[in-house]
């Protein structure tokens, strides 16, 4: 049985919870008689009893109107000996046992006037089953609103769990298509540091052995009782090796130069992973924009493959209050969408501007363009023109999402066969997802 199924008997029960017996008034019963049932303290709970035609309701009169009816000036006399039909009220409301309590809210209260001086019929099949009290019906929407909004709490926690685990499985997906060009541009300077290494190596052979023969000659010379034979031999073997190329100094220093550069490239890849990494970091940063841009241009040079150009057109820009690891990862979704999209050789351009109030950034390629009945839909979760297997679709969905948590927008403007423009705005007092939230 499904949940909706479920949460619709629930109602069921809750309406069927709430008949009150009471006993029908048949149409033929005199005024005076139903007064005196009134008088009956069982029925002191009911605003009005039934009056029923076998088992069929066909009216209903209640206690404010038999008052009315009975405190006027000789209203006994004139409405005494009358049949109920005469005072009832023949168009009461009817509510089926089966009706979701929410329905049976609706149909009450819409017919409902004040002061509140009848109660509800309850039936199954048309069939009377007992009376409703009005009262009792608000309570038990209240109960059921209260328990929904519990529900809706918790829906919503589970939302906003849902929400990171799908902005970190993007943020994994995207790391690993990243990870082959990383790696790549990691082993470059890693290669010529290590081939550096062993060159200096061969170096540090040579001056060794260059020493030991210096340290030889000093031996025999501060020796008390050093042939002059000895002497010749220690003074030739380091003739000898200095006959050797003696450039070594200076290709050493170079080596240390180019090697500490190496380095440094590795050291920058990994701070930028670093950055990219912590996106679920609780904290803000003051940023300057363009060198996230950079940040993403470093970890995109796998798709870029220096075939695709990238133009950069910064402009001064304020440091704004981000979370910067968060719009890494929209800058660089948007370089390895831009990347793709490249069929061949290309260019995307990377401009950054201040507009009145806001902070510009512009991503825009020569690719192949989007077409016009796919545009509006490309930030709908999990939508993907990609093959199966090959993009998960909440790359740009994620991405709008981030910006919009940080005050800002993205438009995007296409011309298939010419390229795509996509325009991130984020407001220069720029305020973090946590002060948006609250």
């Amino acid at each position: 049985m499904s949940p909706h199924m479920d949460a619709a008997m629930a109602e069921q029960a809750q309406l069927r919870q709430l008949v009150i017996s009471a006993p029908g008034i048949p149409p033929h019963l005199l005024v005076s008689e139903v007064a005196d049932m009134f008088m009956d303290e069982s029925h002191g709970k009911l605003l009005s009893l039934p009056v029923l035609d076998g088992d069929r309701p066909v009216g209903l009169i209640s206690r404010a109107r038999m008052q009315q009816v009975l405190f006027r000036q000789y209203g006994r006399e004139l409405f005494g000996k009358k049949p109920v039909t005469a005072i009832m009220n023949d168009a009461p409301v009817v509510i089926e046992s089966d009706m979701a309590l929410n329905e049976a809210s609706k149909a009450v209260t819409e017919r409902l006037k004040f002061p509140v001086t009848e109660d509800f019929i309850i039936t199954e099949g048309g069939r009377y089953v007992g009376m409703g009290a009005v009262m009792h019906l608000l309570n038990a929407m209240e109960a059921q609103l209260a328990a929904q909004t519990e529900d809706l709490a918790v829906a919503y926690k589970q939302l906003k769990a849902s929400q990171l685990q799908l902005i970190q499985s993007e943020k994994m997906a995207s790391l690993g298509q990243m990870v082959a060009g990383v790696a790549h541009e990691i082993n470059t300077p890693l290669g010529y540091v290590k081939n550096n290494i062993e060159m200096m190596e061969m170096f540090f052979d040579s001056n060794r052995a260059m020493v030991a023969a210096s340290n030889a000659l000093a031996d025999a010379l501060l020796a008390p009782h050093c042939t002059e034979q000895e002497l010749q031999e220690r003074l030739a073997a380091l003739a000898e090796l200095r006959q050797q190329p003696s450039s070594e100094a200076d290709d050493m220093l170079k080596l240390f130069a180019d090697t500490r550069f190496g380095v440094d490239q590795i050291s920058e890849i990994v701070q930028n992973l670093k950055d990219f990494s912590r996106l679920d970091r609780a904290t803000a940063d003051d940023v300057d924009l363009n060198e996230c841009l950079d940040s993403a241009v470093l970890l995109a040079r796998n798709v870029l493959k220096n075939r695709v150009e990238v133009v950069r057109q910064y402009g001064a820009l304020p440091r704004i209050s981000c979370m910067p690891s968060q719009l890494n990862q929209v800058f660089l979704n948007m370089l390895s969408n831009a990347a793709q999209a490249i069929e061949g050789p290309g260019r995307i351009l990377l401009k950054t501007e201040t507009e009145e109030d806001w902070l510009k950034i512009t991503v825009q390629d020569t690719g192949k363009g989007i077409p016009a009945d796919v545009l509006p839909r490309i930030f709908d979760p999990f939508f993907t023109t990609k093959p199966v297997g090959q993009g998960t679709g909440l790359g740009l969905s994620i991405s709008y999402q981030i910006v919009q948590q940080h005050g800002g927008d993205i438009r995007v403007t296409s011309q298939p066969g010419k390229g795509t423009r996509f325009t991130v705005r984020l407001p220069l007092a720029a305020r973090t997802p946590q002060e948006n939230a609250a």
